[in-house]
């Protein structure tokens, strides 16, 4: 049986973000005082809840998940950072009946954690698609500019 999240070992080392892992660690945690680039607002997300232990859990896509209290039947605040953007910040708010609230990048209040990571899961995807959108627009635009300069140089070499 897997060991409860809570119970694991603590990391020894300090974390830079690029090296946090995309999935959950079963060995040990990685608590907030641990990850070098970590937000004051992060590391103090359990304070009001009497929890200091604040954990990585996972990344989804370019969020970076957090933890304070433990997973369930108590209270427990999680906050999702983005990697590439650390000032955008979400947080859910976990209640010992399993009920919980809180607003997501798509700028909906959120009453369930799994709609919630979903909004994590699609704002993800919409901003890679819109990087992915501009690059194929800057690489058009590449190609019709070399374009325009071979014709440049093709009309130049003819009426030489």
């Amino acid at each position: 049986m897997p060991t409860p999240a809570e119970d694991r070992p603590p990391t020894e080392r300090d974390w830079h973000t690029d090296e946090l892992p995309a999935t959950p660690q079963r060995d040990f945690l990685i608590p907030a005082t641990r990850w070098v680039e970590a937000p004051a607002e992060l590391r103090s997300l359990g304070a009001d809840l009497g929890t200091e232990l604040v954990a990585f859990k996972r990344r989804i896509r370019r969020y970076l998940l957090w933890r304070a209290g433990p997973a369930v039947h108590a209270d427990a605040r999680y906050m999702a950072i983005d990697a590439a953007d650390p000032g955008r910040r979400f947080t859910f708010r976990l209640f010992p009946d399993g009920s919980g609230e809180g607003a997501g990048p798509d700028g909906r209040v959120h009453t369930r954690f799994r709609t919630w990571k979903e909004s994590l899961r699609d704002d993800s995807e919409a901003t890679e698609g819109e990087r992915s959108v501009e690059s194929t627009r800057r690489e058009r635009d590449d190609s019709e500019a070399t374009e325009g300069e071979r014709s440049v140089e093709s009309t130049q070499k003819y009426r030489e």
